[in-house]
């Protein structure tokens, strides 16, 4: 053996090592990891210790390397081992042929290598000991490169877009430096890619997967490693495995659990007061299985938004799968009454879509009013003082800024504390009016009230002074009202007023105005607003109109800065004078008073003066402050009153006007540093609405510090914007810790910068400035439409809509309104919801298109939208088209099966089914369905109206999308049982969801609404009732009832347990049922064997069915121990009895049988106790009858005489009152004991029935008096005779000798005619079997199977024999059975071969039935017998019949006996065992035994009783302990019925043209088989012999029919037959035989035979039938002149033989499964025809024209 070098082999990751053989040189290239190790672990073999291999690892070429083989005994005993050294001259060993190791020793065996190339080697060393032999393996291997990682690794789940990450470890499993490089496509990603492994070094390997798409991905990730710099690499693979899924990511409202209140895209704020901030949160949930990356950001509009009033606090994350991330959003409104709209756009890195967020919040303002808005302080004296109070309130829940603009440091005649401040929310402060006159004048002012974010309020001060010198007239609040009321009508106010004029109220809102003239008021149209702009511009009277255009006074300038100049060629002086102008533009003359303060630094001079209409005089305004270093501000107010106005009767007195003149300056030295501002300006950028509209705006300038501020506009930094601004006040001095209100008033233009420009605020007139950002450009109104402009619905149905949703949103920073417009004649075809409505700045809106087309064609249609700003109605309207195409097609809704066949369904039950329905068309079709339901069963009565529908549609109304398929889910329930029809039809759905089309159908469901049902299709007896006939057996337990029931509806009263349940209180449960059946068990003596019944039930449904029988017990329910009454009735004590010892018993008493299942349920009743037992057994089907079985048993004594009737009522076979010679009829009478029964029969009553009938016998008994032997039946025949067409009863009593009379009710009809031309002329209940409904199985346990159990030949004529095939089949696998048939009872009719046999295991056997009529009309009920005994059970009585004997042989002895005639036994009369047959010692016949009397009773015939010696008793005792003679195996029975109805052929011929054709060549005489007698012998006639019996006749007929096969193949036989085709036929048929004469009377007729062979009919006028056999009929009394015609049929009756025969063996063949009768028949190509034998003689075609006529030979 040489070691074998093994060449370079390339290594996986995954492939086994394998070991290669030994002694053969290997060589091996640089692998992979499969390098295999030096195993360095000892074993133990036979008990000795060693190493199992050898492995040499680090060698080099020319050298010697030398290992130790250590041996140890580790044994108890000495080893003696063989030593075989290595074969190859690579391995050496010096090493003895034979070691011996002690126990404990051990031996070294050194063991060179010796390399010659660089490869691997292999070779062993081999040892034999006394317990085996054992190797150990020497191998020398070469270093290789070897990495280790494993075969799969498994990916995390990973979402789209998205990366995960893995680690597995890289090894460097050689002892060599291993670089490797990883070779990778997407979507997976190893890092690192390359490098270089030291030896056992590892190095972990991240596996990066980014996958694009939702797939599962398997890729082979490659890993060539090696040499440095080698090309020639090694590989290995690992496969990398990921799954890929799609993030989904949903909002959700953490204020709700329902899915149905979620919050969905929209978050609302509501209305948050300004300044304020609200926060509201939402979820992020992630339903999906893998984590989601998601951003949160601004969604892009094309709007570009100044400031974002929204915040979010999250912007981005992660979700882990089945986690949620809650975020919040802040709302911080800027503006009051606007409200705000943004969009958040959630988007999922991966997802398919994006997740919108609306977000949407209004801001609210203060909202504050005064309680009064007029103090009348009344008449004052000059130098006095008056105080008044009124409330500011606050409803609104923000905080309310607000200032007065008045002058409260002593400039002004009013003073109201204080002046600025702030307003609680819902809240309200008290503010002091005081006024404080300095002349002699009648004062009046209209103080506003500037409100931050509202429109200013105005409150109405007056007052009058008195002096001592001046009086004028007293101020009052009416005056103004009156004043109002005719400046308002441009009346001149000296004009009069009425009387009714002058009269004054007060409004709803608790103002001063005329009586009647409350509605004048909105006649004044100026916005608060407007009012105090003006007022503070001097310009304007404070009560005029605004639709003046000229105001009373005036006062240029209204504003006036002293020291404000930074030039610095300007130097501040101490006193500086500025002028003011008062213009009066009314036609009166005026005078002028100003307000004088003693410390105010401005003074204005003249005071006073007059001033002439229409004329304008100039003032000067002095600034002379005290200190110096500081700051002054003051609002100078002059009152202009007319000169002459006294209060006149019926004329106007009219108030004073007021003018203001602001003025600040300030005393700082050039060089003193003035004080550094503290302010802030809320808000910081203002935003004017972007219309050409003039528009005000509100900003509160707060003064932080703790020195006054003094601020002015200055207008150099925006010199050509500022002037579109207007702000008020534009200069003004701000106490510490105190506001200043700013009003800022523009028009927006188009030219304007859109991001806004600024305005300085000049503060403490030094270069500090406060900038305030006003945007105030105009916008172009702007919506976007979806699609471009261009909206295209989907194909939809004629008559049908379509409904579509299409956004708008306002990319404009203008609230509009909206309005869709239609032209009318296409306002049919399209409409919108809504059609108007409101768009706020970036709001989305979601309309609703809808489309009905009325035609089959393309629509174009158009439609407007109007826009417009919401602040300017019905102006600046813009236009957009939006172009719409739809159109509008056919729909059509098909199913895909037009029948759908749902099955068989529990009646009460409900199964869900789905109906695919299918649209093809190109449109959507909206439908509505319905259903019509339909019983397709005519016997069931159906009343539409009132029967309710047994189809459920969970959906009648929907729609399918075109080219789609939509499950209609529905549920069927039926409610009786019948098969349903129900017709879905759909009606198509017009765009007012009305129907528009008839109905019509789309598919029908049909269903079969059934009960579980139950059959009986086979009955066995055992034990006592073994012998009886199934037929009898089927009478006792009422089969035909039980399954009549079982098959029958179930009335609601039966399904009020449709399930097993206990609903009983009693131990006789209630029954729901009136379904009740007695069982017999018929009647035996007492300790006879059990009576079994034997039912097998077949479940004939589709559906499974839960049988129970249910005890008493079973249904009771368990009652507590105090409840029971402890009182029985002698039900309830009966039903105990037997309960207690269990004499009636079932099993199995429940089960499950699924369809077509089959189950034998074993009844058994206990002849234990004599006297009558009943016990109810209820047989419960699940959803199904409930039948009451009521038990009943007989036990009789031993010497009582019993005959038991099966059925106290027969009904007789319906006979013609034109039948001649109708059948005789049997009744059976079964004596159950064990005594002969003698019976007679009352013929007094049939008799009598005689005499009614005009003395015709209408019922004769032919054997009224008969005995029926022990566990025997006896037949009672009867012909019955009807003379009129008729129902006949007729009581009969049936006495039996020494017991009780029976009284049996007989029935039976007689007919008109003879119904033979019908289907079935002669059906009779009690002749014919049932049909056989399924094929049947055999019992437990049964040993043969007979293929049919019952043999109906139905109508025959008398004379005539029938044949038919039986199968036995041994359903044993191991063990062979002996048969018999027993013939005695019927031998003159029946006749089966082969009459006995034995079967082998799992064999068939072929038996042959010929039954032959008698000469009179009969109805057959034959009961034969097949007794069948295993050999294993003959065997064993074989054994021990024998051991039985020796045993005898060993103890017999002689007893001596003083009267041996007393006690000798008599032999018992047993039944006679007809087995074995032909093996085992005969069986031996007995008598009947004596009775057995009770001891101490006397012997029969009046001997005394004597008493046993002690001899006697030790001999009794000794013949007990002596072994009984065993009993022979009793044998099985099988029962095979047998019915037939024998007629004459008078009454069978002329009707019956199907069947008289199969008995025309048959009907001979066949004479009756009687007992060998000389008269049958000499009555048979001379003539010629008749074809051979027995087996003679079974030999021709085998070598026949070889002979005819071997003819048929001969060819020259087949060119004859050519020939023999143009010859005449040498033979003809026989003339049919002439017509019987008519029949004689009645009451000549006998049904003895001989007599019946005398009369008219004679049987040479009939033809018989052949046997089975093939056995001739012979005439009875045949004459000499018809022997030819007998000569002429019997070749045809031996070709009735051979036929059969051969019909006998392909039936044998096919049970054997040697031929297959239902395979397709094979074709056979004949050669060519020639023409001569395609011409067909006249003879030939008169032959096939008689054989077709019907003169053939019928086969059996």
């Amino acid at each position: 053996m040489l070691a074998e070098a093994r060449g370079p082999e390339p290594l996986t990751s995954r492939a086994p090592w394998k070991p290669s053989t030994p002694g053969k040189e290997i060589k091996r290239q640089r692998g992979g990891k499969n390098h295999r190790k030096a195993s360095s672990q000892r074993s133990c073999l036979f008990g000795l210790e060693l190493n199992p291999e050898l492995v040499w690892e680090d060698w080099e070429l020319g050298m010697e390397f030398t290992k130790t083989l250590l041996l140890k005994n580790i044994h108890s005993k000495l080893q003696k081992l063989h030593v075989r050294p290595p074969v190859s001259k690579f391995f050496s060993a010096i090493v003895p042929q034979i070691i011996v190791l002690s126990p404990g020793t051990s031996f070294s065996i050194p063991i060179c290598f010796r390399p010659v190339q660089r490869c691997e080697y292999e070779d062993c060393i081999e040892f034999q000991g006394k317990d085996g032999s054992f190797q150990v393996c020497l191998r020398a291997i070469i270093p290789c490169h070897a990495l280790e990682v494993p075969d799969s690794v498994l990916l995390p789940l990973c979402a789209v877009e998205n990366s995960s990450k893995t680690n597995f470890l890289l090894k460097n499993v050689s002892k060599l430096q291993t670089c490797f490089q990883w070779k990778c496509t997407a979507p997976f990603q190893l890092s690192p890619e390359h490098g270089l492994l030291k030896p056992s070094q590892e190095c972990p390997i991240t596996v990066i997967f980014r996958p694009q798409e939702a797939l599962v991905y398997q890729q082979q990730a490659s890993c060539r490693f090696g040499e440095e710099g080698d090309e020639a690499k090694s590989c290995c693979n690992v496969l990398l495995q990921g799954l890929a899924k799609y993030p989904f990511i949903q909002l959700r409202d953490p204020g709700t659990t329902d899915e149905k209140q979620q919050c969905g895209p929209e978050l609302h704020f509501g209305s948050v007061p300004i300044g304020q901030s609200l926060q509201k949160p939402f979820d992020i949930f992630n339903p999906s299985p893998v984590t989601a990356s998601f951003s949160l950001s601004r969604s892009s509009s094309g709007l570009h938004l100044l400031d974002s009033e929204f915040s979010c606090d999250v912007t981005r994350g992660k979700v882990a799968p089945g986690g949620s991330l809650r975020a919040f959003v802040t709302y911080t409104p800027a503006e009051v009454d606007t409200v705000s709209v943004e969009y958040l756009s959630l988007k999922c890195r991966g997802a398919l879509n994006e997740t919108p967020l609306k977000l949407i919040g209004n801001g609210v303002g203060p909202k504050v009013s005064l309680t009064s808005s007029v103090l009348d302080f009344g008449c004052v004296e000059e130098g006095g003082a008056v105080v008044q109070t009124v409330e500011l309130v606050n409803s609104a829940p923000v905080e309310a800024f607000y200032q007065w603009d008045l002058d409260c440091t002593g400039n002004s005649v009013f003073s109201i504390q204080p002046a600025s401040g702030t307003v609680c929310p819902h809240g309200h402060f008290t503010l002091k009016a005081v006024y404080k006159p300095t002349q002699p004048i009648a004062h009046h002012r209209r103080v506003t009230c500037i409100v931050l974010h509202r429109d200013p309020i105005f409150l109405d001060l007056i007052g009058t002074c008195h002096s001592e010198l001046q009086q004028p007239v007293i101020l009052k609040p009416e005056h103004l009202v009156l004043y109002k009321l005719h400046w308002c009508r441009r009346l001149d106010p000296q004009d009069t007023l009425t009387q009714e004029e002058n009269k004054v109220g007060l409004d709803r809102e608790g103002m001063l105005c005329p009586v009647g003239e409350q509605s004048h008021r909105a006649q004044d149209k100026r916005t608060p607003m407007e009012e105090y702009y003006e007022t503070c511009l001097g310009c304007m009277d404070p009560l005029s109109c605004s639709s003046l255009s000229f105001p009373h006074v005036s006062v240029e300038p209204s504003e006036l800065l002293f020291n404000h100049k930074l030039a610095s060629s300007l130097l501040p002086t101490s006193t500086s004078c500025q002028p003011v102008s008062i213009t009066n533009h009314t036609g009166g003359k005026l005078s002028l008073v100003w307000t004088a303060s003693r410390d105010s630094p401005f003074t204005v001079s003249p005071l006073s003066c007059d001033l002439a209409p229409l004329k304008s005089t100039s003032f000067r305004v002095t600034y002379d402050p005290k200190q110096i270093n500081t700051l002054h501000g003051a609002q100078l107010e002059c009152f202009a009153y007319c000169k002459d106005n006294p209060q006149i009767e019926g004329r106007l007195l009219c108030p004073p006007w007021c003018v203001t003149v602001r003025v600040i300056g300030h005393s700082f030295q050039q060089s003193k540093e003035h004080f550094l501002p503290r302010c802030s300006l809320q808000p910081y950028r203002v935003v004017f609405p972007a219309l050409g509209v003039l528009s005000y705006r509100t900003v509160l300038f707060r003064n932080c510090g703790d020195l006054p501020l003094s601020f002015c506009l200055d207008p150099g930094s925006t010199p050509a914007l500022a002037e579109s601004v207007s702000v008020v006040p534009s200069c003004g001095l701000i106490q510490p810790g105190k506001h200043q209100i700013l009003t800022l008033r523009s028009t927006p233009s188009e030219d304007g910068p859109k991001h806004g420009f600024s305005l300085h605020l000049r503060l403490n007139a030094a270069k500090d400035t406060k900038k305030l950002t006003v945007v105030s450009v105009v916008e172009k109104l702007c919506i976007s439409l979806e699609g471009d402009k261009r909206f295209r619905f989907q194909p939809t149905a004629v008559g049908s809509r379509t409904r579509r949703s299409h956004h708008i949103r306002n990319l404009g920073r203008v609230p509009l309104r909206f309005q869709w417009s239609i032209p009318e004649p296409d306002q049919q075809l399209i409409f919108v919801e809504p059609d108007a409505g409101e768009l706020h700045p970036n709001e989305s809106s979601v309309q609703i298109w809808s489309f009905s087309p009325l035609y089959e064609k393309t629509y174009t249609l158009k439609a407007t939208l109007s826009f417009w700003p919401i602040q300017t109605p019905g102006c600046n309207k813009s236009h957009l088209t939006l172009n719409v195409v739809g159109l509008g097609s056919k729909g059509l809704i098909e199913a895909e099966k037009a029948v759908v066949d749902v099955g068989d369904i529990l009646v009460g039950s409900c199964r869900a089914i789905q109906v695919p329905l299918v649209n093809n068309s190109p449109c959507p079709v909206s439908f509505c369905l319905s259903v019509q339901q339909m019983l397709l069963d005519e016997d069931l009565p159906y009343d539409p109206g009132t029967e309710p529908k047994a189809l459920r549609l969970d959906c009648e109304r929907g729609t399918i999308v075109s080219h789609s398929k939509m499950l209609l889910r529905s549920t069927v329930r039926p409610h009786r049982r019948g098969r349903y029809l129900w017709t879905i039809s759909y009606q198509m759905l017009n765009s007012s969801g009305a129907v528009s089309r008839p109905p019509q159908a789309v598919c029908e469901v049909r269903a079969k609404g059934v009960f579980p049902t139950l059959r009986v299709i086979d009955v066995c007896g055992g034990g006592s009732v073994g012998r009886l006939s199934k037929g009898h057996l089927w009478k006792l337990f009422s089969v035909d009832s039980l399954n009549e029931h079982m098959l029958s509806n179930t009335s609601p009263a039966g399904l009020a347990y449709r399930t097993t349940t206990r609903n009983s209180l009693s131990s006789c449960p209630s029954v729901f049922s009136k379904a009740m059946l007695d069982c017999n068990f018929s009647a035996n003596p007492m300790n006879s064997k059990p009576s079994v019944f034997e039912l097998m039930f077949h479940n004939p449904g589709s559906i499974p069915v839960d049988w129970a029988f249910l005890f008493p017990a079973d249904q009771q329910l368990e009652m507590e121990y105090w409840a029971e009454t402890g009182e029985f009735s002698s039900t309830e004590l009966s039903q105990m009895k037997v309960k207690d010892n269990h004499l009636f018993f079932i099993s199995p008493r429940s089960g499950t049988l699924l369809p077509g299942q089959q189950r034998a349920v074993h009844f058994t009743y206990s002849h234990d106790f004599v006297g009558a037992d009943r016990f109810p057994v209820t047989l419960k089907l699940s959803h199904g009858r409930e039948i009451l079985l009521n038990l009943q048993g007989l036990t009789l004594e031993k010497d009582t005489p019993c005959l038991h009737f099966a059925s106290r009522q027969h009904v007789f076979t319906s006979v013609s009152i034109e039948d001649c010679a109708p059948p005789k009829q049997v009744y059976e009478l079964n004596n159950c004991g064990a005594v002969p029964v003698r019976y007679e029969v009352d013929v007094s009553a049939l008799a009598q029935l005689k005499v009614d009938n005009f003395n015709h016998p209408v019922l004769v008994c032919l054997n009224p008096e008969g005995e029926v032997l022990p566990g025997k039946t006896a037949m009672l025949e009867w012909i019955f005779s009807p003379l009129e067409a008729k129902m006949y009863h007729m009581d009969v009593s049936i006495s039996v000798q020494g017991g009780d009379s029976t009284l049996v009710r007989f029935e039976g009809c007689g007919l008109d005619s003879p119904t033979l031309d019908s289907a079935k002329p002669f059906k009779f209940s009690d002749t014919e079997a049932p049909e056989p409904c399924v094929k049947r199985a055999p019992f437990p346990g049964q040993v043969v199977f007979l293929s049919e159990d019952s043999v109906s030949l139905g109508n025959i004529p008398i004379y005539s024999q029938s044949s038919r095939i039986l199968f036995l089949t041994n359903l044993s696998h191991t063990d062979s059975v002996h048969y018999k048939w027993d013939e005695q009872s019927y031998q003159q009719v029946v006749q089966i071969h082969p009459e006995k046999g034995i079967l082998r295991p799992e064999e068939s056997a072929l038996c042959v039935l010929t039954f032959t009529s008698t000469d009179y009309p009969t109805c057959y009920q034959l009961d034969v017998i097949c007794q069948m005994i295993q050999e294993n059970a003959l065997t064993q009585h074989r054994d021990a019949l024998q051991s039985w004997e020796e045993e005898k042989e060993r103890r017999q002895f002689t007893l001596t006996d003083r009267n041996p005639s007393e006690i000798q036994g008599v032999p018992m009369d047993e039944e006679p065992v007809s087995v074995p047959w032909g093996k085992g010692p005969p069986l031996r016949k007995y008598k009947t035994l004596p009775p057995i009397f009770a001891r101490g009773r006397c012997e029969p015939g009046g001997s005394i009783c004597t008493r046993m010696t002690r001899a006697q008793r030790q001999a009794q005792r000794q013949a007990q302990r002596e072994k009984r003679r065993p009993e022979p195996p009793r044998p099985a029975l099988l029962h095979l019925g047998l019915t037939a109805h024998s007629h004459r052929p008078l009454g069978y011929l002329p009707h019956p043209p199907d069947r008289s054709r199969e008995h025309r060549r048959r009907v001979r005489s066949v004479e009756p088989r009687r007992p060998e007698s000389t008269e049958s012998s000499t009555s048979c006639p001379a003539g010629p012999p008749s074809t051979p019996r027995g087996p003679e006749r079974d030999v021709a007929v085998r070598v026949l029919t070889s002979l005819l096969r071997g003819v048929l193949e001969d060819p020259a036989f087949i060119l004859s037959l050519i020939a023999l085709s143009s010859r005449p036929i040498t033979y003809h048929l026989p003339p049919p035989p002439p017509p019987p004469p008519d029949c004689p009377a009645f009451s000549q007729l006998s049904p003895d035979p001989q007599i019946l062979s005398s009369g008219p009919v004679d049987r040479r006028e009939q033809r018989g039938t052949a046997d089975g056999e093939g056995t001739a009929g012979r005439w009875g009394n045949n004459s000499p002149t018809q022997s030819p015609a007998h000569a002429v049929n019997a070749p045809a009756d031996l070709s009735e033989g051979v036929l059969l025969n051969t019909l006998q063996n392909l039936m044998m063949e096919a049970v054997r499964g040697e031929l297959v009768l239902t395979a397709h028949p094979r074709t056979v190509i004949l050669p060519p025809v020639c023409t001569r034998t395609r011409k067909m003689s006249k003879a030939m075609v008169e032959e096939s024209e008689l054989w077709r006529d019907g003169d053939e030979p019928a086969g059996t």
